[in-house]
C-alpha cells in the first residue's frame, strides 16, 4: 500500500509540476533568461542523493533543525520530524517534485516547442488572452504526451523510489508505517544472512513487481483506448 500511495502521489504531483514548468518556460521570451531558468529548475535532478539526505537532516532533524527554529522563532509548537510518520508521505512528495520536476519537463518543453505558430496566430486574431491559448490549444495538443508519459509511469507503480526513500529514511523503523515499500522492504531481508530463503524470496518480490507493472498497463492503456484511441500506447 505504501508502494502504490507514494508512487500515485509521486505521478500526479510530479506530472502537474513538470507540466507547469513546461508552460511557464515555454512562456519566456528573454531567450537569455529562459536559458537560465531552465537551468535552475533542472540543477537538483544532479544533485546527489546524500547531498539531498544532509538538506534533510539540516532542515528537519530534531530540536536543532532549521524549520523547528523557525517554528520556535514565531512561537509555534515544534515537531519530531523523523519519529512523525504521517508528515513523511507529504514530504517526500515536496523532495522528489523538487528534485525531478524540472527534469521531467524537457519532455513536455520539446514537444511545446514542435507545435505550428498557426494556431496560436488564429486564436490571437479571435482575441484569445494567453491563458485562453493555454486552455484550449496547449494542453489539448500536449494531452498524448501525457498520457504516455503517465502510462509509462504506472507501469512502475510498483517499484518505489528506493534511492530517495532508504537515502533518506534509511533504516529508521520509525517511519516504516508511512514510507516502507516494497524495495526498501526486500534490500533490509537480503541484508539478513540468517535467512537462506532471502534471495528467492527477493527474485520473487522482483518476480512480482514486473508482472504487475505489465498488468498495470495493459489495463490503464486498454482504458485510454476507449477514450482517447490516438494516445494509447499499443
Amino acid at each position: 500500500m505504501n508502494t502504490v500511495y507514494l508512487n500515485l502521489l509521486f505521478i500526479i504531483a510530479g506530472t502537474f509540476f513538470s507540466l507547469l514548468i513546461a508552460l511557464m518556460l515555454n512562456e519566456i521570451r528573454l531567450v537569455w533568461f529562459k536559458k537560465a531558468a531552465q537551468s535552475l529548475v533542472i540543477l537538483p535532478h544532479f544533485i546527489s542523493i546524500i547531498v539531498v539526505n544532509l538538506m534533510v537532516l539540516n532542515f528537519f532533524n530534531g530540536q536543532d533543525g532549521m524549520i523547528n527554529r523557525m517554528l520556535r522563532d514565531v512561537g509555534l509548537e515544534t515537531v519530531d520530524w523523523f519519529q512523525t510518520p504521517s508528515v513523511w508521505p507529504l514530504l517526500l512528495t515536496v523532495i522528489f517534485v523538487w528534485k525531478g520536476a524540472g527534469w521531467g519537463s524537457i519532455i513536455y518543453l520539446a514537444t511545446l516547442t514542435g507545435f505550428s505558430e498557426e494556431y496560436y496566430e488564429s486564436a490571437r486574431i479571435d482575441g484569445a488572452k494567453r491563458w485562453q491559448q493555454i486552455w484550449y490549444i496547449t494542453l489539448p495538443l500536449l494531452r498524448p504526451t501525457i498520457i504516455v508519459l503517465t502510462l509509462l509511469a504506472l507501469g512502475r507503480i510498483f517499484y518505489g523510489d528506493f534511492g530517495l526513500i532508504y537515502g533518506i529514511i534509511g533504516d529508521n523503523s520509525l517511519l516504516f508505517k508511512a514510507t516502507d515499500v516494497i524495495d526498501t522492504y526486500t534490500y533490509r531481508a537480503l541484508r539478513d544472512v540468517s535467512n537462506m530463503n532471502s534471495y528467492s524470496n527477493a527474485a520473487a518480490v522482483a518476480l512480482f513487481q514486473s508482472v504487475m507493472g505489465f498488468i498495470t498497463i495493459l489495463f490503464f492503456n486498454g482504458v485510454v483506448r476507449r477514450v482517447d484511441p490516438d494516445s494509447k500506447l499499443f
